[in-house]
């Protein structure tokens, strides 16, 4: 999991990355002033998958109509519909950080789709952006009682030039709690870095 939260692109070879020449630039100018513009620097929303990436906490809380990730990182938080409804037309969604989640179940498995994302968002921590055009699935599967198989499948044609999916693991914290994380809180980098 540490490998795609740096780099979702870690299952690619260098030179066989599938990125599209603006999904390429993007990268490179994510990347200027080594990463500087990532938006957790300015105590932005992670987004999807990145949220779920990061060594960090979060907290899932199921009811019958939905779905919530409680992140600890930022203290911001995600509504996936389980109440039946499909995804909207893309047009008809405001973009957010997060997108627009709807969730079934095929199985034992959570499945979860989103559209309706912004373009500030970053994948991961290296600095792959994505467009508005991003939809994300992901698939969650309980292995155990102290393991959850997680299967991400990215698709963004006008950064990517074919769809792609990271595996990983996320473990079970008994006995834990999210804490608050007010990112500007004390901050004292956002002023070495460049307006």
């Amino acid at each position: 999991m540490l490998t795609f939260f740096g780099n979702i692109l870690a299952g690619f070879k260098p030179d066989e990355q599938p990125l599209t020449p603006a999904g390429a630039e993007l990268f490179r100018k994510n990347r200027q002033g080594t990463g500087t513009k990532n938006p957790q620097s300015y105590c932005l929303p992670d987004g999807v998958p990145h949220g779920i990436l990061l060594p960090e906490p979060f907290k899932i809380i199921q009811t019958p109509v939905e779905t919530l990730f409680l992140y600890e990182v930022e203290t911001i938080f995600r509504q996936i519909y389980t109440d039946g409804r499909k995804l909207p037309n893309p047009d008809d969604v405001r973009p957010t950080w997060y997108g627009y989640s709807v969730g079934n179940w095929d199985g034992d498995t959570f499945v979860v789709d989103t559209l309706g994302f912004n373009d500030l968002g970053w994948l991961d921590a290296g600095g792959h952006g994505h467009s508005e055009d991003l939809r994300v699935q992901e698939r969650f599967t309980r292995r155990d009682f102290g393991h959850i198989d997680v299967v991400v499948t990215i698709t963004d044609p006008k950064t990517f030039t074919k769809s792609f999916t990271v595996n990983f693991v996320e473990r079970l914290l008994p006995d834990t709690d999210v804490f608050e994380h007010i990112c500007l809180e004390d901050e004292k980098d956002v002023a070495h870095a460049p307006k």
